[in-house]
Parts: structure tokens; C-alpha cells; sequence
């Protein structure tokens, strides 16, 4: 908490806090390791204010693959530096911890139960609004993962699209997967 509060501005710790509740929640809910899920929550964002240069450097020193998305916004670098930081300053080696941080922010094709708390909890919890969809979305993702992650991540594009912000492709990947996993299983 220390080091978060010299890091990182009051408002994104507040968000913080609330990802880690809400992780450790849907953790309970989905019979996951609410330790881990907390762990992931509360570090999800280490990087989340590191500049463009240095987001880019890291990633780069760390032998990450970069699409242009990434090197034309390096913010969106900020998970994967973000499991950087976890490992190299907090001594975090717990692999599923470490890609549930890496996964918060586009998610992954078949990510893990642990992923996908941590991406519902960051996309969901309460400091995001209140609207119908997002109360629905919370509804779902304490009933279901697989929906819950392929209507956060409709949501989250519709969103790309509106403010005409780059979409990730690895965003649209998720989507994808998690779209197939729930139709596979429907009658």
C-alpha cells in the first residue's frame, strides 16, 4: 500500500481497493483462491502511470512481442508491465497471479478462472457507474465467467468504438473465445 500511495494518484488506489474487493468476491463466488484473487487486484495496476518510454522499454527489455497497437499506445502496456513490476519489486512469482495481471485490461483467449475475476473485477466494480448494463454485467459475472466475460468485452468495444479509440486485437481474440465457449455449450 505504501508504495502505491507514493505511485499512484488517491483516485486510482480508491479503484484499486475496489478491484481487489470485488475480485476476492467473485473469487468466493466461483469457489476460486480469494488470497490470489486479492493478490492480482491489488496489483493490477502497478504500472498504470509509468509514461509511454518507460512502459515501452520495459516491455521491450522483458522480450515482449509489440503489435502497432501497442507502440502507438503504450499505456495499453500497463497489465504486462504491470506483472513486471509484481515479480521483479514485490517478489510475486505465482504464475497464475502473474498472468491474471498481465490479462486485466484486454484479456486472453482461454485465460484462467483467475483472469477472468480479475478482468470482470477491474471492468466492473462499482466506481465504473451504475447503469442497467453494468448491473446486469456484475449480476452475470456471479453466475457465469464465460458470458460474463464475452458481454464485458461487447461492452468494452462498444465503447472502442464510440470514442474512436484503437481496439487491441488480443480484445477482439477474447471476445471471440469466450463467444465460441458459451455457444458451444448452448442446446
Amino acid at each position: 500500500m505504501a508504495w502505491l500511495k507514493a505511485n499512484v494518484p488517491d483516485a486510482r488506489v480508491r479503484h484499486i481497493l475496489r478491484v481487489e474487493e470485488m475480485a476476492i468476491d467473485l473469487a468466493n463466488c466461483h469457489k476460486l483462491d480469494s488470497k490470489k484473487a486479492a493478490r492480482a487486484g491489488l496489483m493490477h495496476d502497478l504500472a498504470k502511470f509509468f509514461g509511454p518510454l518507460r512502459l515501452l522499454q520495459m516491455a521491450q527489455k522483458e522480450g515482449l512481442t509489440l503489435d502497432a497497437v501497442d507502440i502507438a499506445n503504450p499505456h495499453l502496456l500497463h497489465a504486462e508491465v504491470g506483472a513486471i513490476v509484481a515479480r521483479d519489486r514485490f517478489g510475486v512469482f505465482e504464475a497464475d497471479v502473474l498472468q491474471a495481471i498481465r490479462d486485466h485490461t484486454l484479456g486472453s483467449p482461454g485465460m484462467s478462472p483467475l483472469s477472468c475475476v480479475v478482468y470482470m473485477a477491474d471492468g466492473l466494480e462499482p466506481g465504473r457507474g451504475h447503469t442497467h448494463e453494468l448491473e446486469e454485467l456484475r449480476y452475470l459475472s456471479r453466475q457465469d465467467l464465460d458470458q460474463s466475460i464475452w458481454r464485458l468485452a461487447d461492452y468494452s468495444l462498444r465503447h472502442l468504438l464510440n470514442s474512436r479509440h484503437p481496439i487491441h486485437p488480443r480484445t477482439v481474440l477474447t471476445r471471440n473465445w469466450f463467444l465460441q465457449k458459451v455457444l458451444k455449450r448452448s442446446p
